[in-house]
């Protein structure tokens, strides 16, 4: 037998195990032996087992419950940048499926960038900026995408107090000055440069009072106002929002008394955001969600003093940059992909990736690779495990879904969680392959002849015990005399993990003890190097020394730093003397208390001593 299946027996030998979904969940190389007649009189226990460890013992391979980890590709759904678009995965308990899928580069997939501009008035030299080097941007921009479109909206802030000044001396704005607005959509997104040019000379600033802007707001509009905006279905969407100031989030409203929730819709009218002044600014939380439904992904180009407030906000399908144009044309040549699961499921399931660049680099953990040409391919090696099956509907799929960052198509992974087994789905496991109905007995479901039926927490099935479910948690056992639940927890784990819980109490397993079974009996971490229990000063107790003398300490109550002090071994002594003077009576009454045979009394330690008594 080799080591590994050695290993595998191991893994699936243990008391605890009590049915077949025990079993599954103990191991991916554990199997169970539904056959009636198996091991007859042996523990439960022994029908879990490496499957050639079964087969030795005599199960007959149609009563071995062993389901396996598949993994099935859907190729029929065509795909012009990512593939395959659809995978079907059975997983198990600690098991493991593997895929890859591949995402090209295309040259002529088409882009659309729309510019999204903060035009406050500190925005003056930024947006000067952006009316020399915007065209020439765009024609770079065409050199990663012969199918290149541009768009512009501006944005400052809510147009009411306190953002801006309501006096009526400030309504008369200057000539070269615009009132505030919190989105107007200027431009849809077009393949006339022309025009880009012309709206972006045409631009002017505004002004406000606070410092953050409304630029949540705006981007909120800009992703969800997809046919104002002018968003091609099939084109990648690049948001690239250009402020100094960090934005106002969802509560900011409150200031100016606007307390309706904001409901995530496209609130266009002749390109004006008609809400501005009635709905709160989106949260965080909104406006990822909204992102991440129209495939958009978002640039900031900020100043370098607001790079840490974007950086922590960090949005999905997010870039973030101190110059204006620094980032864009390198988007297109980053390959990326994200992994969408639900939060509810995100702890039972691990995924890695491992990208496989073109320039040959291949880096485990990493979902990225850059300067990606087009028609260049990358390829995404997806390891997908589950740790454990959920305590309820652990028969519904989970969809996962892999998406290529700013792409509009994604990979659809459906996992099937296998958590239960053929033979207690359907009652009763027989030898006989057309059984007849099992009798009613229960005499065996029961523990002892005063106990309920299945600790009363099952029903009694062809002498076998269904244990209930329940939300707090697991029931099983052979009588469902024990759970995961009713027991106290130590570190999160019920009983230390070192015991079982049955009937709400503890039972410790081998070689632990204590209420909660947390323990060790061993003594061996109190085992100093000169082989005694604590140094010799001390007890262990559970694991740990507990000194005898108050004054050593250390892990093993090898420290004790006044115990060879002269002053601290007299002192009782010397207190004493203190205590009653300095005549001979008080020597007297403080020998019997003294260490030494003599105290002696010293006017300065620095020079000869002289005696006083």
């Amino acid at each position: 037998m080799s080591l590994s299946l050695c290993s595998a027996d191991n893994r699936c030998l243990s008391s605890l195990i009590s049915t077949c979904e025990d079993c599954l969940r103990r191991s991916p190389e554990c199997a169970w032996c539904s056959q009636e007649k198996f091991l007859d009189g042996a523990h439960v226990s022994q029908r879990c087992g490496s499957v050639s460890d079964l087969r030795v013992r005599g199960c007959e391979e149609a009563f071995i419950e062993n389901p396996n980890v598949k993994v099935e590709v859907n190729a029929t759904i065509s795909s012009s940048q990512v593939s395959p678009r659809e995978i079907n995965i059975d997983l198990r308990p600690g098991g493991e499926a593997m895929f890859v899928i591949e995402v090209q580069q295309l040259e002529r997939y088409p882009v659309d960038l729309y510019y999204l501009v903060d035009v406050s008035a500190s925005m003056q030299d930024n947006l000067d900026r952006l009316k020399t080097a915007g065209l020439a941007l765009s024609h770079q921009m065409k050199e990663h995408s012969s199918d290149f479109r541009v768009g512009f909206g501006s944005f400052v802030d809510k147009p009411v107090s306190p953002y801006i000044d309501v006096h009526p001396s400030k309504n008369d704005y200057e000539v070269h000055c615009r009132p505030a607005h919190g989105f107007i959509h200027v431009l849809p997104v077009t393949q006339n440069m022309t025009e880009f040019t012309r709206v972006i000379q045409e631009q002017r600033i505004s002004g406000n009072m606070d410092t953050p802007e409304g630029g949540f707001d705006a981007m909120l509009q800009a992703a969800v106002c997809q046919k104002d905006i002018g968003w091609r279905p099939e084109a990648k969407h690049l948001l690239l929002v250009m402020t100094d100031q960090p934005s106002h989030l969802a509560l900011d409203s409150k200031l100016a008394g606007i307390v309706v929730p904001h409901d995530g819709r496209c609130h266009l009218e002749d390109n004006i955001y008609s809400q501005t002044t009635t709905m709160e600014h989106p949260t965080i939380a909104q406006l990822a969600e909204k992102l991440l439904e129209n495939s958009v992904y978002s640039i900031f180009a900020v100043d370098q003093v607001q790079y840490q407030w974007y950086e922590v906000i960090s949005l999905p399908n997010m870039s973030l940059g101190v110059s204006s144009y620094r980032n864009q044309s390198k988007l297109l040549s980053d390959v990326e992909v994200q992994i969408g699961l639900e939060d509810a499921h995100a702890q039972r399931f691990r995924v890695n990736v491992t990208a496989f660049c073109p320039n040959g680099s291949t880096v485990s953990g990493s979902t990225k690779c850059s300067s990606v040409q087009p028609r260049q391919t990358v390829f995404f090696k997806v390891t997908v495990g589950m740790s454990w099956c959920p305590a309820e509907n652990g028969d519904q799929d989970v969809l996962m879904s892999v998406r290529p960052v700013g792409f509009n198509e994604s990979v659809t992974v459906r996992i099937r969680q296998i958590c239960g087994c053929g033979c207690t789905e359907t009652g009763c496991c027989h030898d006989d392959p057309d059984p007849s109905p099992c009798p009613a007995e229960t005499a065996v479901c029961r523990a002892d002849r005063s106990e309920p039926v299945c600790s009363g927490r099952g029903t009694c099935k062809c002498g076998t015990c269904v244990c209930d479910s329940s939300r707090l948690g697991n029931i099983y056992g052979k009588f469902c005399e024990m759970d995961d639940f009713s027991c106290p927890y130590v570190k999160g784990l019920v009983c230390g993990g070192h015991g079982q819980c049955v009937s709400g109490e503890c039972v410790c397993l081998p070689g632990w003890t204590g209420e909660t079974c947390d323990c060790p009996v061993s003594t061996e971490s109190c085992v100093s190097d000169d082989g005694l229990i604590c140094s010799g000063w001390g007890k262990c107790v559970c694991g740990k020394c507990v000194c005898d003398d108050s004054r050593r300490s250390g892990a093993l109550c090898e420290k004790c730093p006044i115990c060879d002090s002269s002053c601290q071994s007299h002192w009782s002594c010397v207190n004493c003397h203190l205590s009653n003077g300095l005549g001979s009576d008080a020597y007297q009454l403080c020998n019997h208390s003294c260490a030494a045979s003599s105290v002696e009394y010293v006017d300065d330690i620095t020079g000869t001593y002289s005696t006083k008594h």
